[in-house]
């Protein structure tokens, strides 16, 4: 399977140089300039046709290097979006995801008029723009990369390494006002004052704080960050760095690479992952060489056992919260929606409670904690706050972790850590899209009533199964007691896990 994977990356590289080549070559009259002109910048007036018989990807501008291309992408076979990519790779280092893509069938088009636009003509909608109408006279894509509508008036208008995707690259400014995201949006990474930080997504219905789980602070050994002294920003440098500066000079921060200071000179970039890691690479001329990993253990990343699980280091062997064995998998998190402003949500409600002992949150040191007397004070300042997802205690310390997002990153700890969190039930679930009106609460009757036929008509064949599920039980637990599971944990992927058989709630976290 790896030598048919490998010739078709080789297939679309080699499409997509060619495809570059015969842009440099033979370029339309977009803007009535010479061929090299054409190839090198757009100018007002510019109008592109995205053009199906391109398989992968429809260049449009490209770099004077010829290293770099700006055009119509396909995503996941069906999708367009509008994309700069590294031609050797095949690799985009920005791309544009629409908040609505275009399917890759779509007649869309991109054009420059002061503003450059990505429309679908079809549906005759805007699906992503940049700059105003009036403000740039030319776009123009650099040998960094750097992709940019400039004005002869006012220099700059606007630039992609302002607006990066889930990659920034050698030489590129990363500021507070921008963010990494993964393309589901799921994870981002995001610049505090004086560090970087990886986080969970909230849904966008809210309700949900962002989750912190991987933070890097500056050790400001070269340089001092003044506070009121100006934002800080962070770049990849060519000696095979991450550098963050609150000004030009010596760096406040240095987080070295593999190929720290060995000479290594190559176009180098940084990129969160679907997997909600950051990594470094760099180009080595025939592949992108990995050079850093911000997370290295298993259970620290967060897409290793999802929501509702503990997760068993070093293994990364994955339990479902409530020791459920039913082979439906785990529950997800709730799609959003606060526990506040509904009938009994600071003391119970529609959801319900889950006690676990032997567990604590992985990133325990990037979470608030309070002291508490008792795990009952713990829990009790939990229960009353309706912000408040879950509390662990540790009896060895007093230390009370409170969660403003539903469970997830939790390990297998000592038995001195008693968890206690909150888990929506189908109604509340249900419950939180209403939108006004009765449309809501008749949606959740007209599902129980489903579901209500559907049990009666599967009564006998339930019958059936809690004899087989009895027996089941009974031989897992004595496996348990016979030590036959190790360290308690079931080995393999959380999708293989038991679930909450009372819960049923949405995806967690994605958009």
């Amino acid at each position: 399977m790896e030598p048919v994977m490998a010739r078709i990356h080789l297939v679309l590289v080699l499409c997509v140089a060619a495809a570059a080549a015969a842009l440099m070559a033979s370029p339309g009259a977009a803007a009535g300039e010479g061929a090299a002109a054409t190839a090198q910048e757009l100018r007002r007036g510019f109008s592109a046709t995205h053009d199906q018989s391109y398989s992968q990807f429809q260049p449009v501008l490209a770099d004077p290097t010829g290293a770099f291309a700006l055009g119509f992408l396909r995503v996941n076979t069906t999708l367009l979006d509008l994309a700069v990519l590294h031609l050797p790779s095949a690799f985009p280092l920005w791309r544009a995801i629409p908040d609505h893509p275009a399917p890759w069938s779509a007649p869309a088009s991109l054009s420059f008029d002061g503003g450059l636009v990505l429309t679908d003509r079809a549906a005759n909608k805007v699906l992503w723009s940049a700059a105003s109408a009036s403000a740039g006279d030319r776009v123009v894509l650099l040998s960094t990369s750097n992709l940019q509508i400039q004005s002869t008036s006012a220099g700059v208008v606007w630039q992609s390494f302002d607006n990066p995707s889930d990659t920034i690259v050698q030489g590129q400014n990363f500021t507070s006002a921008a963010a990494l995201y993964t393309l589901n949006r799921r994870f981002a990474m995001r610049l505090g004052s004086n560090y970087f930080a990886l986080y969970i997504e909230p849904p966008p219905s809210g309700g949900v704080a962002a989750a912190m789980y991987f933070k890097h602070t500056a050790l400001e050994a070269k340089a001092q960050i003044v506070t009121g002294g100006g934002p800080t920003y962070a770049r990849v440098e060519p000696d095979g760095f991450l550098a963050m500066y609150q000004e030009e000079g010596p760096p406040a921060d240095v987080l070295s690479f593999d190929t720290f200071n060995r000479g290594v000179r190559a176009l180098r970039r940084m990129t969160l992952e679907p997997d909600g890691n950051l990594r470094a690479y760099y180009w080595d001329g025939t592949r992108w060489a990995a050079d850093y990993t911000a997370i290295t253990e298993v259970c620290e990343l967060p897409t290793t056992c999802g929501a509702y699980s503990v997760c068993a280091p070093p293994s990364g062997g994955c339990e479902c919260l409530a020791n459920a064995t039913d082979g439906s998998g785990c529950a997800a998190a709730a799609a959003g929606g606060s526990l506040c402003g509904t009938p009994g949500g600071e003391v119970g409600g529609l959801y319900r409670t889950v006690r676990r002992q032997g567990v604590e949150p992985v990133n325990k040191e990037l979470l608030g904690l309070e002291h508490a007397a008792s795990a009952t004070d713990c829990e009790a300042r939990c229960e009353r706050n309706c912000s408040c997802w879950g509390a662990v205690y540790s009896n060895g310390t007093g230390y009370c972790y409170l969660l403003d997002y539903p469970a997830q990153l939790l390990v297998g700890g000592d038995e001195r850590k008693l968890g206690y969190f909150k888990v929506r039930s189908l109604e509340e679930a249900a419950g939180s899209g209403r939108s006004g009106g009765g449309g809501g609460a008749s949606g959740v009757k007209a599902a129980l009533l489903t579901v209500g036929v559907a049990a009666v008509a599967g009564a006998a064949a339930f019958g059936a199964y809690r004899v087989w599920d009895r027996r089941r039980r009974a031989a897992a637990d004595a496996r348990r007691q016979l030590g036959a599971v190790d360290g308690g944990l079931s080995p393999g992927p959380y999708k293989n896990l038991g679930s909450f058989s009372s819960v049923e709630l949405t995806n967690s976290f994605r958009r």
